[in-house]
């Protein structure tokens, strides 16, 4: 099967700082595809560089089977964006913004206004149709680029984080959304640093790191394979580490510290929690927490916990 993108050896620099160094990448059509990073990993530089927004400095990339280097404005034809801003026209009501979208795709006004009203009517904003986006709240705004993005019908939709800083309501609403475009033969791709967000959305993810690819696959398997099944969340003084390794020495199990917690990761299920359990309550700790390893844990794992300003 062909893929609708290609990246080989993919690289962007900005003078002496290499944003993303050679990444090599295939999507395929309907798949939902993340790409997770902390900030200044190379997401956005690389999402940018699908739609020909920042030229590539090296290697290959093919979208939709066309070269991004020739052939920009054919691919833009046929994708939808989705930036981290919300860059609506204030000036401009709900359906105006919509409107004046479509001329960009030479859409005649009837189907342009058809597809508005579909929009709208998919993103819960009806009626909302007359109000300027200065009067809508934030989770409406972002609601309205999503809805101009599609208003070509794309069949690559590109998603710049898409619900950062949007209440819980207003994600799962844009999740239900996402997931139904799927059915229509859409593919999407994503950067995220919400970690059930990508979960949630994603068939397959690439976590990057200091502008390279570290890992890609299912949010499942990569979880499964670098974290465990299970996570143990010890509170206790640092100066107890060594009673607890030596108390499961004999157990196939990883261990991690951070601050005040050190982390016990499981590959098996309840059996091997509950050994751990038995031993550990002769030790003394302010809380244990017995939980499912998540993207989140993966996540940490491979990129670090430390904080790094960019």
């Amino acid at each position: 099967m062909v893929p609708i993108i290609l990246a080989k050896g993919l690289t962007k620099r900005f003078g002496d700082l290499i944003a993303v160094d050679g990444i090599d990448f295939t999507i395929h059509e309907r798949e939902y595809f993340g790409f997770l990073g902390p900030n200044g990993a190379g997401k956005t530089s690389t999402i940018r560089m699908l739609y020909g927004h920042s030229p590539m400095t090296d290697g290959q990339l093919k979208v939709l089977g066309l070269d991004i280097r020739t052939t920009a404005r054919r691919i833009k034809e046929q994708i939808g964006v989705v930036s981290q801003e919300n860059n609506l026209d204030t000036d401009l009501s709900v359906l105006e913004n919509l409107l004046v979208y479509a001329r960009y795709f030479n859409m005649p006004k009837r189907e342009a206004r058809r597809r508005a009203d579909e929009l709208m009517a998919f993103m819960q904003l009806e009626a909302k149709e007359k109000s300027r986006v200065e009067q809508l709240s934030g989770g409406m705004k972002r609601r309205l680029v999503l809805a101009r993005a599609l208003i070509n019908r794309p069949k690559i939709l590109l998603l710049d984080e898409p619900t950062t800083g949007l209440d819980p309501q207003a994600r799962h609403l844009i999740w239900q959304r996402l997931r139904s475009l799927k059915s229509g033969g859409t593919a999407l791709v994503l950067t995220t640093h919400y970690m059930d967000e990508a979960a949630q959305l994603c068939d397959r993810v690439a976590v990057m790191d200091a502008g390279r690819i570290i890992a890609t696959g299912s949010p499942q398997e990569l979880v499964r394979e670098r974290v465990g099944a299970e996570v143990l969340e010890l509170r206790i003084a640092p100066a107890l580490d060594a009673q607890v390794l030596r108390s499961i020495a004999d157990l196939d199990i990883e261990t991690e510290r951070y601050g005040d917690t050190l982390y016990l990761y499981l590959p098996e299920g309840h059996t091997l929690a509950k050994t751990l359990t038995d031993r550990l309550i002769g030790i003394n700790h302010s809380e244990m927490i017995h939980r499912q390893a998540t993207l989140e844990d993966l996540f940490l794992r491979l990129t670090g916990r430390e904080l790094v300003e960019h």
